[in-house]
């Protein structure tokens, strides 16, 4: 079963602030979510923290995570651009490794209820302080895939962006929308047009799973659309 992040939940805004300060250095990044300029709290270094990561692995330590989390990725951009075309107002939504929280404050600002979840700890406390303005419509908590269930939580449309980079996931990423996702709903994933997603699209589309893609330009950079895949249930399975 999934852990809220209670320790977090319980804080006002102020004492949020001062925890993220005794951790690791982190800023306001000024970004669009839902067409319209906000801010969501990122890491300050996330090349370092990587770098770090990876010296503590080469000396054996066990249990460090590459944190990936800690980039805004222009797969979520671009997830959050194709949000205009869903209907997603009054809905449940689950936000399937969340990361830095953009999708689903994103999906928060245009009026769903939100669960943003990620496999590691240390970025929910960044994604309470970004979602502080909706956190009426949003809860954080620990999702690992394959691992941890939202026990009795079923959600009409769950969103993930540069969910499908690791072949070795992907048994353990279906097992969580299998999990998660109502009857007759649809998950939207997001990614770069990365090679390891084009095996993806391949590796689902043997499984009991419908599906479509498309792509989205993003004003930064017209000619590298972000591709948005697109999967429900077979009505077959």
């Amino acid at each position: 079963m999934s852990q809220e992040s209670t320790a977090f939940s319980d804080l006002n805004f102020d004492e949020l602030v001062e925890l993220a300060n005794s951790g690791f250095p982190w800023h306001w990044e000024p970004t669009t979510v839902a067409n319209r300029e906000e801010k969501i709290a990122v890491a300050s270094d996330p090349d370092g923290m990587l770098l770090d990561a990876c010296r503590r692995q080469d000396a054996g330590e066990q249990g460090v995570i590459d944190p990936f989390w800690a980039t805004t990725w222009r797969a979520a951009a671009g997830l959050d651009r194709y949000l205009d075309n869903v209907e997603i107002s009054g809905k449940r939504v689950l936000e399937v490794g969340c990361g830095t929280g953009h999708v689903g404050f994103s999906a928060a600002l245009r009026g769903a209820r939100v669960t943003l979840t990620d496999g590691v700890t240390d970025p929910l406390l960044l994604v309470h302080l970004s979602t502080w303005p909706v956190r009426d419509q949003c809860e954080v908590k620990q999702l690992r895939f394959g691992v941890d269930q939202l026990r009795g939580e079923k959600f009409p449309i769950i969103l993930g962006s540069d969910v499908t980079y690791l072949r070795q996931l992907w048994p353990e990423l279906i097992q969580c929308l299998d999990d998660h996702l109502a009857p007759g709903g649809t998950v939207y994933l997001s990614d770069p047009f990365r090679i390891i997603a084009n095996e993806f699209s391949d590796w689902i589309k043997r499984k009991p799973w419908q599906y479509t893609e498309s792509s989205i330009e993003l004003p930064d950079d017209n000619k590298h659309p972000i591709r948005i895949m697109q999967l429900s249930r077979s009505t077959a399975s």
